[in-house]
């Protein structure tokens, strides 16, 4: 897949921000909350937008939205410890993984259900990185032994990697028909 153009790289960065301003804390109340789609804009930023000072704005952003969230809206900063030090590379797990496959992303069904499959293993990746750095290095748990650890993993990773995938699915199948709809029109000028 070629970069995008600057127009559309700013109005793609943009609605990627602002997705993850909308889902990465309550701040419409518990019936309005989507889930935080944080780990899926990673991936499709590192697919669409590749740039690495694009990737640490967004890592500024999700760091700016937990202060604000903890300092103001109320959220429990249970889960900032020294384990989230580690959420940069975490995110740089699904970047990366995004900027790695999209080369490889042209017209076709299967190249998007390879990125699919990239975005669920870098989902899993991820999130044992992010799991794991809380679990051993948080200090939330007294006594961490690896069968706790792996019932936590059991426990948490599916919700995780679902709800990231599910925000990559919807992505990469409005890609699918932003794709067909352009082609389709290009065919339509041609033939005019």
């Amino acid at each position: 897949m070629k970069a995008l153009s600057g127009s559309r790289f700013n109005a793609l960065w943009l609605l990627l921000m602002a997705v993850m301003i909308a889902t990465r804390f309550k701040h419409f109340g518990d019936m309005l909350h989507l889930p935080d789609a944080s780990m899926a804009l990673f991936f499709l930023g590192g697919l669409y937008l590749r740039r690495h000072w694009t990737f640490v704005t967004m890592v500024l952003l999700a760091v700016a939205l937990d202060w604000i969230s903890i300092s103001y809206a109320g959220v429990s900063a249970f889960c900032v410890t020294l384990a989230y030090s580690f959420l940069p590379l975490a995110y740089a797990v699904l970047w990366y993984a995004g900027r790695w496959y999209a080369p490889r992303v042209n017209h076709g069904a299967l190249s998007l259900l390879g990125a699919f499959g990239v975005a669920v293993l870098a989902a899993v990746v991820s999130f044992a990185i992010s799991n794991g750095s809380f679990y051993w290095l948080g200090g939330r748990y007294a006594q961490p032994h690896m069968t706790e650890y792996l019932s936590r993993l059991w426990q948490w990773g599916p919700l995780f990697v679902r709800t990231t995938i599910s925000y990559v699915a919807v992505a990469l199948v409005l890609h699918a028909v932003i794709v067909r709809v352009a082609w389709s029109s290009t065919a339509q000028q041609k033939e005019a």
